[in-house]
């Protein structure tokens, strides 16, 4: 918000040094501001004059006077300007601009850290993709907070967004799906010698066998399915337990507040002739070769180690052929930014799917699609690690920690690290009321703003009407001006996350916000004997919490007025 306000003045100045003869360097280089890391050397700090100044010839001290010469005050905005180190431009905002900023929160409303960035371009985002053979586990948990906050960010960031599932229902894993239930029909449990080696054996494989035995009518997203009921019929058993698990994952997903616009079958690949049409194109092109009464694809032409089988001798297609299939639909439906959020597991996907979306020769840029890779989740419970469900068997699912936690703190703790790093999530912290749990305390800043709210409808405080803009200047303590500046960082934020594909930062920015309105309440008297004062300082709690709700909105967390 602020930044995009201080942005066009460097810019500016830029321009006026360059006509004025001072500078040469054109095109001019993006100016970008960061902050110094001691808050008292400024609001901003930028490194333009360092980057253009061997280009100049000049010293980059040198540069930054003659920028700052022409940035003057840029109408009352810049309150002081200075050089730091070797040629840094440390700017200082002034304290009537921060305080005049809460009018702008207050006008945007609801929609305040929304932006424009995005410009309306498509984006589609692909996340949790599950095999629809069990449950959601906790991975798939957590690609669901990260792909789907990553989505909410994007079109608060100003982005065209199409949400994605991808359901891999065809291959061994599917074919050992039918199986299992087939033989739970049969009334065959897991500990029997003849149970299918590779046979899933949890609980709700004998649910899915109960339902299918009993004649049951099953509505998934796209699909609907009514049970055969003969045990001996292996394609009914298999329509009938993927229909069942995909509705289950649906339930799994609801409860987590997450949708999507578009739903894709692997095996609607296969019917409609796009994995046949992708090989053969792919052949045409001279990139496959046969070896061992297998084809491969030379992917090395391609960046990758090594060449990769795509029909093996046995004349089934490895897993990456239909993701190339799938990869070219999406690049033929128009997007041409395709982000996919995944595991860990699937990095060496990435290289793969590449090589073989350039070896089609169509016009897809060498790094399309972008990968977003999160790393396995650990829960603890009582300081022990949890390993099973009673639901799934060998892994806890995405659902146990929705009952046990709720919904607000299993999505909070799913992104509060970077997608990259392991997260352990504590069961024990996240149902704690207390402020080391680190939802509990964010939400409870906004419950504290409501609760001060009716303490000051009590005292006789009407909530304020937007003061005269005279009137915000009481709001001149460290701690006012400190919450000024974090509120109007939002939008800032919102940008990083979308560009960066990092929404923890989010929860980051969350949880110093809610550190810092404790913080400020608890050095400053919100309802005082001055009703000027009492007046501005309500109005400054009400931008607080109007924030706190729009970005835990972003994150799909509630903000709770009692707690």
């Amino acid at each position: 918000m602020m930044r995009n306000r201080v942005i066009p003045l460097l810019e500016s100045a830029l321009l006026k040094a360059h006509g004025a003869g001072e500078l040469v360097t054109y095109p001019l280089p993006p100016v970008i501001l960061g902050h110094p890391t001691n808050p008292e050397h400024g609001d901003f700090s930028c490194n333009i004059a360092m980057q253009i100044a061997k280009n100049e010839r000049k010293a980059p001290r040198q540069v930054a006077e003659i920028l700052i010469r022409h940035l003057g005050d840029g109408d009352g905005l810049i309150a002081k300007t200075d050089i730091a180190g070797p040629g840094f431009i440390n700017l200082f905002v002034a304290t009537a601009a921060w305080q005049a900023s809460l009018r702008e929160i207050e006008s945007a409303g609801s929609n305040f850290g929304r932006t424009t960035s995005g410009a309306g371009k498509k984006v589609q985002v692909e996340f949790v993709s599950a095999n629809p053979t069990g449950p959601l586990h906790i991975g798939h948990g957590r690609g669901a907070a990260i792909g789907d906050t990553l989505c909410r960010v994007l079109d608060a960031a100003g982005w065209d967004v199409t949400r994605e599932f991808y359901y891999n229902d065809a291959g061994v894993q599917i074919n050992n799906l039918a199986l299992s239930v087939q033989f739970r029909c049969l009334g065959i449990e897991p500990d029997d010698p003849r149970w299918p080696e590779g046979g899933y054996q949890g609980e709700y494989i004998k649910d899915v066998a109960r339902a299918y035995c009993a004649g049951e009518t099953v509505e998934a997203t796209d699909q609907q399915t009514t049970a055969a009921g003969d045990p001996d019929n292996l394609e009914s058993i298999r329509s009938f337990a993927v229909a069942w698990l995909r509705r289950e994952q649906d339930l799994d997903l609801a409860a987590f507040d997450v949708s999507f616009d578009v739903y894709t079958l692997e095996s609607s690949l296969y019917s409609e002739g796009r994995v046949a049409a992708v090989v053969e194109q792919l052949t045409a092109n001279g990139h496959t070769y046969e070896q061992d009464n297998a084809l491969w694809l030379r992917s090395t032409d391609f960046g990758d180690d090594k060449d990769r089988v795509m029909r093996k001798a046995d004349g089934t297609f490895t897993y990456f052929v239909p993701d190339v299939a799938y990869h070219q639909a999406k690049w033929q439906r128009g997007f041409t930014r395709v982000i996919n959020e995944q595991g860990s597991d699937h990095h060496s996907t990435v290289t793969r799917v590449r090589a073989g979306l350039q070896a089609l020769n169509i016009g897809i840029p060498a790094g399309w699609p972008e990968y977003v890779l999160h790393q396995m989740v650990t829960v603890m419970r009582g300081g022990e690690e949890v390993k099973i469900s009673k639901r799934a068997g060998s892994y806890v699912t995405l659902r146990d920690l929705i009952d046990e936690v709720g919904r607000d703190a299993t999505r909070f703790f799913f992104l509060m690290r970077k997608p990259d790093a392991q997260l352990v999530f504590d069961i024990d912290l996240a149902k704690q009321q207390t402020n080391e749990n680190p939802v509990y305390y964010v939400q409870y800043a906004h419950a504290r703003i409501c609760s001060i709210f009716e303490n000051a409808a009590e005292k006789g405080f009407v909530a304020p009407v937007a003061p005269l803009l005279d009137q915000l200047t009481c709001l001149d303590t460290p701690e006012d001006l400190q919450m000024i500046k974090l509120l109007t960082a939002l939008p800032d934020t919102i940008d990083d996350c979308a560009i960066h594909f990092e929404p923890h930062r989010l929860t980051y920015y969350l949880s110093e916000l809610a550190s810092c309105f404790h913080s400020f309440y608890n050095k400053n008297r919100v309802i005082s004997e001055d009703p000027a004062l009492t007046a501005a300082r309500l109005y400054l709690l009400q931008r607080t919490a109007q924030t706190l709700k729009n970005a835990l909105a972003i994150l799909g967390i509630t903000a709770p007025e009692r707690m």
